[in-house]
């Protein structure tokens, strides 16, 4: 019986157990800090769980043009509530994975645990000690800290501190405007809060389709939101006098907050773990070295999740775990493909994505053709009093087979699945325009633009 260790109990590592225990390995599960890691307990689940409130607010506020009288002209939140609400599905939903983990046969020891020579895992300095034949690194990542804005947990804060909040901040700084900034800004804006956007580049989430953020930049400026472009933040440090934030940018200019948020990336959580005595090697950002099936350089020894710095999505970081484990133990297993990967961005509206983006297509890295249908001339949309955001398709000219495609509407991260099983299949614009929609439907728009890209011979 192969002998599993597994280090780190978030998607990466409790996916890669159940696979390990599927596959008849001897699996033990070393976690410090909950089963589920991050993406359960400070990380995916309670922002998506906040978000899902702020969603309901969102709604109600703009729901006047549907008819509805809520009698006031405003909604409010109780924060303390919501927060609690939100750290209570996360240790459900922490519990719940536990108890899969353990009935599929795993061990799980508590504690902090690394890899020895030898073979040898070692957990909490010696408490436990084991030999294991395969060892899966999955130990994650932690929001990066700046030297000139440390958080304190109480006014300057990073994304797993703000569950502590009892109170809604009454002008929110967000330092970054990446995904992580994206949301918390777009969520905060949405339950009530005044919000400034700090970015320094020319747009938010530079790193996404730039039509859709277009149309994001569009939905916060109408709500109030507002974004500071091509701004860096130099410092930022607590008013002593206001009891408030004090957020200075590299041009000299100053934002005062009741609050800042810092979301300007994470560092992979690689310390401690044994890895040079081991021959694991890192990149030149400190993450570990993985090929397409997750071996790291070192025999044995595969990696899984935010510490590798692939793709850092919970999703990729599964699929990273399990496809570790099928190569690992014989499996039939097939190489992390990423341009199937489907994302999502959870800001109002969302911005779902996966395969080829327009960056690569207008780059020349493929060759292929798009068309973009706006929502709004969607029945179901105009139903639903929906104004903003489209349905983009990418297909290989000749072949009609889909590539690609972008989503932005509410729950695009819903939306988004029938592309991805075109891109995973391969299959053609003239097959998804030829499977039948719902009228009305959201999703009617996906098969029109597929229409709308059929080409005759």
């Amino acid at each position: 019986m192969t002998r599993v260790a597994i280090l780190g109990g978030g998607p990466g590592g409790y996916e890669a157990a159940l696979v390990a225990a599927q596959l008849g390995g001897e699996v033990t599960l070393v976690d410090r800090d909950g089963v589920g890691g991050s993406a359960v307990l400070t990380d995916c689940v309670p922002s998506k769980t906040l978000i899902a409130t702020a969603e309901v607010v969102s709604d109600a506020a703009e729901s006047a043009e549907l008819g509805v009288e809520l009698g006031d002209d405003s909604v409010g939140v109780d924060l303390r509530r919501v927060n609690r609400r939100v750290l209570d599905l996360a240790k459900a939903q922490s519990a719940d994975t536990t108890a899969a983990v353990e009935k599929a046969g795993v061990r799980i020891l508590r504690g902090a645990g690394r890899l020895a020579p030898g073979d040898r895992v070692v957990v909490d300095d010696g408490a436990h000690e084991f030999v294991a034949d395969v060892a899966l690194l999955a130990t994650g990542a932690r929001p990066r800290i700046l030297p000139e804005a440390e958080p304190d947990g109480e006014r300057i804060l990073t994304w797993e501190q703000v569950y502590d909040l009892d109170e809604l901040p009454s002008h929110l700084v967000v330092v970054g405007s990446g995904v992580t900034g994206a949301e918390f800004a777009s969520a905060y804006n949405a339950l009530g809060s005044d919000v400034t956007l700090v970015s320094s580049r020319d747009r938010v989430l530079p790193g996404e389709d730039a039509d859709a953020a277009y149309v994001l930049e569009e939905v916060f400026a109408r709500r109030g939101l507002n974004v500071l472009s091509r701004s860096r933040a130099a410092s930022v440090r607590r008013d002593d006098d206001g009891g408030g934030v004090i957020v200075e940018l590299t041009d000299g200019r100053t934002v005062h907050g009741s609050h800042c948020l810092m979301a300007v990336g994470s560092v992979p959580n690689t310390e401690g773990l044994g890895l040079s005595e081991c021959g694991v090697a890192l990149d030149d950002r400190g993450f570990v070295k993985v090929d397409r099936v997750s071996r790291t350089s070192a025999r044995g020894v595969y990696a899984a999740g935010d510490v590798t710095g692939v793709n850092m999505l919970a999703s990729v970081a599964a699929m990273q775990g399990r496809t570790a484990m099928w190569h690992a133990l014989g499996d039939a297993v097939s190489p992390l493909n990423l341009k199937t990967v489907a994302a999502n961005v959870f800001t109002d509206p969302e911005i779902a994505t996966v395969g080829w983006s327009q960056a690569a297509v207008d780059a020349g890295d493929i060759d292929a053709v798009a068309v973009k249908l706006p929502l709004a001339t969607n029945a179901r949309a105009k139903m639903l009093g929906i104004r903003d955001g489209f349905v983009k398709l990418f297909c290989r000219p000749g072949t009609g087979i889909i590539v690609g495609g972008v989503v932005v509407a509410p729950r695009a991260s819903e939306l988004i699945h029938p592309i991805s099983l075109a891109v995973e299949a391969s299959l053609t614009v003239d097959q998804m325009a030829r499977a039948f929609t719902v009228y009305p439907s959201l999703s009617g728009s996906v098969a029109e633009a597929a229409r709308q890209l059929h080409r005759r011979d």
